[in-house]
């Protein structure tokens, strides 16, 4: 009788072999099964059908992966929201099926905070289990206010699939400091401040020294790019671009998720940090964003702390490699933690298309952590077995190659 250990352990050398000549590949057929991740490429559902969720996050619940994100049309004004927010569901990560459109712009009323032609960006979904509710939360400008009103919009389901019911939108913490304000930030703000306009992204010709924490103080924080992230304990956080685009903040929930809790915090001050993701390893957390130029892509921004409420610290740009400088051509919308498998991360990407928002790609890299440490490598084509190779293998960032791997 073979011995159960050997056995066991030369099926699990089976399992690193290639696939045919090639380690990873995909099906072809008119009813093709994906088995790997092409990064930059045409995601197609299970319908055939490219999969249409930007700027989305997921949600793992019960054993299956929801995929939320912004349904893009076709050409400039897709860019806007014109549908609504899409779902997707998934056992594996590599095939999708159509979960249809959960939360649908409203189209019969203009002066609706959804109407058609709303800006809608970055939807995510969380559970809170206390209450057994889905709460999606999303960036939402009023329609034709460009992006001046910076409001986050809440809806909430009782089923993860939908129809998700609008609650409302607002800025976050009005009539709050946060608990790193100083005196200054206290001052009386001088009327001058509100002739100003800004652009969102740095501009050497604005005003630095000008208190818009100060500015919005009653009328609620600036909220742009977002996400979300539940922490071990269920306390959930909105982390968002706040103060035209300058400051990060950090923002608790209330205990049902649907408003903040009155406790928040300012992060990478005067930084210019947009398209925000956070993610906890080992006790750690780590933080993910870019540079603000609108929707030409720039380098990634990464970051460690101890605690949620920091101090923060910046690592650089996590991406190595050719087009590194450019994030691959992508900007972040949301970390993945890939279930059952310990340190496995995917850090979620969007190739935006702004000239046609409807081609925009999706772009989905594996993280891999070295100490407080992380980094990011373009590969053409990967599936989850990289992870089993970089814990198993010994494996650095600095040496791994699939090419090498697979040979």
């Amino acid at each position: 009788m073979t011995d159960r250990p050997v056995l066991f352990r030369l099926l699990l050398l089976l399992s690193f072999l290639p696939v045919s000549n090639a380690c990873y590949r995909q099906g072809t057929s008119d009813n093709f099964i994906n088995i790997s991740f092409h990064p930059g490429q045409v995601w197609y559902d299970k319908d055939s059908v490219p999969v249409n969720a930007h700027g989305g996050g997921i949600l793992l619940y019960k054993g299956i992966y929801y995929w939320f994100g912004e349904h893009k049309t076709e050409g400039t004004a897709g860019n806007t929201a014109q549908v609504g927010v899409h779902c997707y569901s998934s056992k594996d990560l590599y095939n999708w099926k159509n979960e249809g459109i959960v939360l649908p712009v409203v189209e019969d009323d203009p002066d609706h905070d959804l109407a058609r032609g709303c800006i809608l960006e970055r939807p995510k979904v969380i559970y809170n289990a206390r209450t057994g509710k889905f709460v999606m939360w999303f960036h939402l400008e009023l329609k034709g206010s460009g992006y001046r009103t910076a409001r986050s919009g809440v809806a909430v389901a009782g089923k993860v699939t939908g129809p998700y019911q609008y609650m409302g939108s607002f800025r976050p913490d009005s009539g709050v400091w946060p608990v790193n304000a100083d005196s200054k930030d206290k001052e009386p703000v001088d009327s001058s401040i509100y002739r100003f306009s800004f652009t969102g992204g740095y501009n050497p010709d604005e005003p630095r020294d000008i208190n818009i924490l100060g500015r919005d103080f009653k009328s609620g924080q600036m909220a742009r790019d977002m996400t979300l992230f539940v922490d071990d304990d269920g306390t959930a956080y909105h982390i968002y671009a706040s103060e035209e685009n300058r400051t990060t903040h950090i923002s608790q929930l209330s205990n049902d998720y649907l408003r903040p809790a009155g406790k928040y915090v300012r992060v990478f001050k005067d930084r210019y940090m947009e398209a925000p993701t956070l993610f906890k390893y080992h006790g750690r957390y780590y933080f993910i964003g870019s540079g603000c130029t609108g929707w030409e892509p720039n380098a990634a921004r990464a970051a460690v702390a101890e605690s949620i409420w920091g101090p923060w610290t910046e690592l650089g740009n996590p991406c190595l490699g050719p087009d590194s400088a450019l994030t691959f051509h992508s900007q972040g919308t949301f970390i993945l933690p890939v279930a059952g498998k310990e340190g496995a991360f995917i850090f979620m990407a969007d190739r935006w298309n702004p000239d046609n928002a409807i081609d925009g790609r999706y772009v989905w890299l594996p993280i891999h952590i070295n100490d407080q440490n992380i980094n990011i490598q373009w590969v053409d084509e990967w599936d989850l077995r990289y992870f089993f190779h970089t814990k198993n293998l010994g494996i650095n960032n600095d040496s791994y190659n699939l090419d090498t791997l697979c040979a």
